[in-house]
């Protein structure tokens, strides 16, 4: 009897005993994934894979398409899904084996993709179809589809599951859809080119104006803008950290001045409270689950940043794929 272990995904315990030319049954038991940083490569059609406690490169996963932009995580952390702009596929990575084991048409220029609270469902939105076309996570198959304004580009989830929120560039609106209608209820007028979306403390959403200077917050309790805050040109995405025992506060990458602004995560307080000096071309960004630090991707330095929240401190920085878009932290 023999027996091997896999140090990443799926371990396998072959229990082999040799009865004539017979084998037993292997029986297979899941190994834990610990927590990764992974970066889309929109030029280099991969993404990047970093320990997210030693900040050691693990290599990359080959997306088997082109132009990967957008990533989710699932909450188990076994599974990255990726989309890829040129081909308008998601392509569905196991975290394990660090290969891509599913590719799914889902429109044209897939831009971004975000999961369900409940894992069952990866929503992609299709900036050339204008909709919306919902993948099932088990099949990998396509169970629907949802009309949305022109060119969505950001997509998020209120805290409870019930609503979605999608920013479309061509109508500089953030459309409002229940998740159970699939209907679009409510749709705001924000600013130029509004992109990226993400729910943060309290539910609150908030959102990017990357073709003008500012972000927005939207209250979910009244579904209408709470308020906006200027911060620089082509503002790119955003997480949520502290400054020491301040806090919670915005984190914002500012592509036009190679900056990440540091904003109170309170829409009746919004102010630049701090502008920390980052690489060139900052764009996708993640803090870790204890707010301390966070992590940034610089689209045409070709690298991740670390950065301590509470001093401002570069505290490494590890090369990754050409034109890193979008950065995720797994748990």
């Amino acid at each position: 009897m023999s027996s091997s272990w896999s140090h990443i995904g799926i371990a396998t315990l072959g229990l082999i005993a040799l009865k004539g030319c017979a084998e037993v049954e292997t029986v297979k038991a899941p190994i834990d994934i610990p927590s990764r940083i992974y970066t889309a490569n929109e030029s280099s059609n991969d993404v990047s894979v970093i320990d997210a406690t030693t900040y050691a490169s693990l290599g990359s996963i080959d997306s088997k398409n082109q132009s990967t932009h957008d990533l989710a995580v699932s909450r188990d952390g076994r599974r990255v899904y990726a989309t890829n702009l040129a081909s308008g596929r998601l392509s569905v990575m196991d975290a394990g084996t660090m290969e891509t084991i599913a590719s799914i048409y889902t429109g044209q220029r897939c831009h971004v993709v975000a999961l369900t609270n409940d894992n069952k469902q990866a929503w992609v939105a299709n900036i050339g179809d204008n909709n919306i076309s919902i993948v099932d996570t088990e099949t990998f198959r396509i169970v629907g589809t949802i009309p949305t304004g022109k060119g969505p580009t950001g997509l998020t989830f209120s805290h409870d599951g019930k609503f979605a929120y999608v920013s479309t560039q061509g109508d500089k609106t953030v459309d409002i859809i229940d998740t159970a209608t699939h209907q679009i209820v409510k749709s705001l007028q924000v600013g130029a080119n509004p992109h990226f979306l993400v729910v943060g403390p309290k539910g609150y959403v908030w959102g990017t104006n990357t073709g003008g200077t500012d972000i927005y917050v939207i209250d979910p309790a009244t579904q209408e803008i709470a308020g906006t805050l200027e911060v620089g040109a082509k503002p790119q995405q955003i997480a949520f950290g502290f400054k020491g025992m301040q806090g919670p506060n915005v984190f914002v990458t500012v592509g036009g001045t190679n900056k990440v602004a540091v904003v109170p995560a309170d829409p009746k307080n919004l102010k630049v409270l701090e502008e920390i000096t980052v690489g060139e071309g900052p764009n996708g960004i993640w803090a870790n689950p204890e707010g301390t630090r966070i992590f940034v991707g610089h689209d045409k330095g070709n690298e991740v940043r670390v950065i301590d929240t509470g001093t401002g401190q570069n505290l490494g920085t590890v090369p990754v794929g050409r034109k890193p878009i979008r950065v995720v932290v797994s748990r």
